[in-house]
This record gives structure tokens, C-alpha cells and sequence, in this order.
């Protein structure tokens, strides 16, 4: 029994070094290949993470869709939801066949967001009480998503990949749409851009923890597999010092007040300082403890419990075919 299994150390030892090899040359790993146990729980724990947060992320605009100023922003937000609901499920198929194996289906990752196991972005645990609200969620949230998706876009797994394709090209047009509320708001009356300036003052935190924690020196293990793998390219920090690059000077430009009197950009050491969010915050809105944290998850528990006779009855229907 002792030399039975040192033999299947050694040929597990050789199959995650020929599996690296691959990864260091670039190669795409598809869902029905070779893959180590962490690679596979990286992937779902990130891929299933990432569709429900896009599930959740259409609530708070979802609430905006009857009271949009106009026609025109009605229709463009309505389909921007619908966009951001079909990303959740084509993220969902990707996350169940890696899942499949290890016996969990679609409806279990759903109940995991629902059990409180399987969490989502902290942005879409904020209120959006203004119209100014859903202009900061389309143009600065879908922005630092954005930068964070366009990176996995080289990521090792070809099927994540691939959505992300069609996923980020979608994005860029709801952030030229939330850009097109903000713009409008600013170049508004002074009512308007007062409330464009409050509302950037409520995301700002929220905007700054997209990213997660920095990593003062240590990279966490989580990261470390990850970018070990390729799952990832960048750290949480190299991605905010993106996000700051890239719209620090638009939200000056147009004539909002960035909500942090320390944040500025240090030439010599080419990063941009700023005062650090509450992180034990973040831990506590991500956790579900969030200020539309359990109103959003009931609602969006509620949605999926009522469509359960649409899912039966495709089943039905797919069972009859075959």
C-alpha cells in the first residue's frame, strides 16, 4: 500500500508540473482537461462570484427603470440590466461545468449566494437613492469592473476568457452610458450637480474597496495561486492605481470634489496616495451585512423561488426530448 501511493504522488507530482508547464507557455486550459484540485476551486470560487455579483448588480439600477428621467434612459438602463443578468448566466454555465465534477450544480451555487457562503461585490450592497446613483454605478463601477475583467481577458482558463470577450465589450457600453448621465448631471443645474457631488461622495469607499484590501508587502495566498496560475495578472493595488490613473483626472476634469483631501499623485514614485477605506467595514458589508445587503438578497431569492415552474418545466421538456 506505502509504494502504491508513493507512486500516485509521483505521478500527481508530475502531471501539476506538466500542467505549469503549459500554463508557463501560455497555453488555455478548457474545461475538460487535466486540472490541479486548487486550480478548480480558484476558478469556481472567482467565476461564481463574479455571476452573481453581475446577478446583483442589476438590482440597484433595476430600481431606477420606471423612474428614469426619460424615455431614453428607461430603455437604456432596462437594457442594461438585462445585459447585466445575461453576463450572471453565461458566468453560471461557466462556473457549473468546472463545478460539475465535484457534484455541485447551478442550483447549488445559487443557494450558496443565498446561505450567505457564496458572497458578491461589496458595491452592490449600497443604496442608489438618486438618479446621480445610477450615473456612479454605470460610469466609475462598470469602469474599475472593467479594469479588473479586461485583465482576466489573458486569464489561463480559455472558457472564462471567452465570456469575458463578449462580457467587457457590453461593459464599455454601459460605462459610456452611466458617462452619459454623469456628464448630463454636470452640466446641469446647480441642484444637479449637487447631487452628482453627493453621490460621489457615497460611492467613493465603495469604489475604493472594489479592488479588495492592499497587500502591504504580502501578498495573500489566494493571490499568490492565482497569479501563479494565471488565473490573474495583477494585485488589488495595481488594479485601484489603475482605476485612480484612468478617472481620477475625468472626475476633476468635470468638476466634481474627489471625497479624500490627501489623495494625490507622487510623480518620482509614479502611485497615487490616498486615504485607505474602512476594511473592517468591507468585511461586514460583503459578509451580508451591507445597508440593502438582506432586501436584495430576499428579493433576488424571491425572483428565483417564483421562476422555479419555468426551470421545472424546461427540464420537463428537455427529459421528453431526449
Amino acid at each position: 500500500m506505502g509504494s502504491q501511493a508513493a507512486i500516485n504522488r509521483h505521478a500527481d507530482y508530475d502531471r501539476l508540473q506538466k500542467f505549469l508547464e503549459r500554463i508557463d507557455r501560455g497555453e488555455k486550459i478548457e474545461a475538460d482537461d487535466w486540472m490541479p484540485d486548487d486550480y478548480r476551486h480558484q476558478l469556481i470560487k472567482l467565476i461564481a462570484m463574479h455571476a452573481v455579483s453581475e446577478i446583483m448588480g442589476a438590482l440597484p439600477e433595476k430600481e431606477w427603470v420606471p423612474k428614469a428621467p426619460t424615455l431614453h434612459r428607461k430603455l437604456a438602463i432596462m437594457a442594461k440590466v438585462q445585459d447585466e443578468v445575461g453576463h450572471g448566466q453565461l458566468l453560471l454555465r461557466v462556473a457549473e461545468d468546472l463545478a460539475a465534477p465535484l457534484g455541485k450544480t447551478r442550483e447549488d451555487l445559487l443557494n450558496d449566494l443565498f446561505s450567505g457562503s457564496l458572497k458578491f461585490h461589496n458595491v452592490f450592497h449600497m443604496s442608489a437613492p438618486t438618479w446621480a446613483d445610477a450615473g456612479i454605478i454605470g460610469w466609475l463601477v462598470d469602469g474599475a469592473a472593467i479594469i479588473t475583467q479586461t485583465m482576466s481577458l489573458d486569464s489561463s482558463y480559455a472558457p472564462y476568457a471567452r465570456a469575458l470577450l463578449r462580457i467587457t465589450a457590453e461593459e464599455k457600453f454601459h460605462m459610456q452610458h452611466g458617462e452619459s448621465v454623469i456628464l448630463a448631471l454636470a452640466e446641469g443645474t446647480k441642484q444637479q450637480r449637487q447631487m452628482l457631488q453627493e453621490a460621489l461622495n457615497r460611492w467613493w469607499q465603495a469604489l475604493l474597496m472594489f479592488f479588495g484590501p492592499p497587500e502591504n508587502g504580502k501578498i495573500s495566498s489566494n493571490q499568490q495561486i492565482n497569479m501563479r496560475y494565471k488565473i490573474r495578472t495583477q494585485t488589488n493595488e495595481e488594479l485601484r492605481q489603475a482605476f485612480f490613473t484612468k478617472y481620477v483626472p475625468h472626475i476633476r476634469h468635470i468638476g466634481l470634489t474627489i471625497p479624500d483631501e490627501t489623495m494625490h499623485y507622487d510623480e518620482a514614485a509614479g502611485v497615487w496616495h490616498y486615504q485607505q477605506p474602512d476594511w473592517d467595514e468591507f468585511k461586514r458589508i460583503v459578509s451580508g451585512h451591507g445597508p440593502k445587503s438582506r432586501e436584495r438578497l430576499l428579493l433576488r431569492k424571491m425572483s428565483y423561488e417564483d421562476a422555479k415552474w419555468v426551470r421545472d418545466a424546461l427540464l420537463i421538456h428537455q427529459r421528453s426530448a431526449s
